[in-house]
């Protein structure tokens, strides 16, 4: 489990990245389309504002 933000952000640029892969090498529409769905979602949780900390 990520410790920290930093951490957790590169988990997600990590799977951006395997997504690039995947997706210069395949042809297939439905992969195209699922590989675009799982983009805007693991975009969603990495450009999210961080939760506010109350200390």
């Amino acid at each position: 489990m990520p410790t920290n933000e930093k951490e957790y952000n590169g988990y997600l640029f990590d799977q951006l990245s395997i997504l690039e892969r995947i997706e210069a090498v395949t042809d297939d529409e439905k992969v195209l389309k699922q590989i675009a769905l799982e983009r805007r979602q693991i975009e969603r949780k990495l450009y999210q504002q961080p939760l506010l900390k109350s200390e």
